[in-house]
């Protein structure tokens, strides 16, 4: 009963759904809390503890990889687990100069992948306020999973990547623009839908910021393909309005117009008023830059008391 719970739990962390992945584990640790089998208490402690941090609650999940600590000399891939585990809950702790050296052993026994460390060091490092060591560090991630025919997490890590390039201004604007082309082509290769419409969102705003407005219009329209309907409407209305925003700043405010629409109508369904305000206010603008000034001064009287609610 334990080694099946312990397999339900590792196939739903595989697919992400780590909350259901502590139900396992929890279930899996109960059994066993009086066993003679010291290994197997410390396994199922293992994994309930990365569980948890992936979870977001790396208090809860530092409790238990502490208790998974194996013995000295005894099997250094699972040391090489529990330091790049502890690593990531001191990451979410906040403790981020000292997620780094815990991440960096990780490295040294092999574990987790050493594309998968680096991609954690790199968020350590965004959590020190260190983007340009962090760009370094998700830029090798992305090469170590590129190598390990893995495009899903290699384009995350170019994401990533390019986010953090733009955040430390020590980039240059066509360095930035080669690390996205990169992650839009890896996209074509990538199964889940859901991923591919999140990363095609995270590619537009990247060009939005280095005002390369035609492939970030491109980019948002493919997202906005990929959630559309019940499939993410949260996901749709951020498509919609990044989509207006494009055309804005593409002077193609006839096209704009239908998009601020639409976004400002489903922001309103999900309650966004703030979000709502905000496509108000560039649907007031591109009705300006069209002449029609009655419906300009109308919109930017309904983003202000969208903003107004939303504080």
């Amino acid at each position: 009963e334990t080694e099946g719970l312990m397999r339900a739990g590792g196939r739903a962390l595989a697919l992400g759904d780590a909350r259901g992945a502590v139900g396992c584990f929890r279930r899996a640790l109960l059994p066993v809390g009086g066993t003679a089998s010291p290994r197997l208490r410390r396994a199922c402690a293992f994994s309930l503890g990365a569980a948890y941090v992936e979870t977001g609650k790396p208090e809860k999940g530092l409790e238990f990889l502490l208790q998974s600590q194996p013995s000295e000399g005894h099997g250094g891939e699972r040391w090489g687990d529990l330091y790049f585990n502890a690593g990531a809950a001191d990451e979410g702790l906040r403790d981020f100069p000292k997620a780094p050296e815990c991440f960096g052993r990780g490295w040294e026994a092999g574990a987790g992948g050493r594309a998968g460390t680096r991609l954690r060091m790199g968020c350590c490092y965004l959590g020190m306020r260190e983007p340009a060591r962090a760009a370094r560090c998700f830029l090798e991630a992305a090469r170590g999973y590129v190598a390990a025919a893995s495009p899903e997490a290699a384009a995350v890590a170019l994401s990533r990547a390019s986010t953090s390039m733009l955040q430390s201004r020590r980039f240059g604007a066509a360095e930035i623009a080669g690390v996205l082309a990169q992650c839009r082509s890896l996209c074509e290769s990538i199964p889940d839908p859901a991923l591919r419409g999140k990363l095609y969102n995270a590619i537009g705003l990247g060009y939005s910021q280095l005002r390369i407005f035609s492939p970030a219009a491109e980019s948002f329209q493919r997202a906005l393909a990929l959630c559309g309907g019940e499939r993410d409407r949260r996901g749709e209305a951020a498509a919609l309005q990044n989509l207006g925003a494009a055309h804005n700043a593409l002077r193609s405010f006839g096209t704009a117009l239908g998009w601020h629409r639409r976004a400002a109508a489903l922001h309103s369904a999900l309650g966004n008023r703030r979000a709502q305000g905000e496509c108000f206010g560039n649907l007031a603008y591109a009705c300006g830059r069209l002449g029609m000034h009655q419906a300009a001064a109308e919109n930017y009287l309904h983003a202000l008391q969208a903003f107004r609610e939303a504080g």
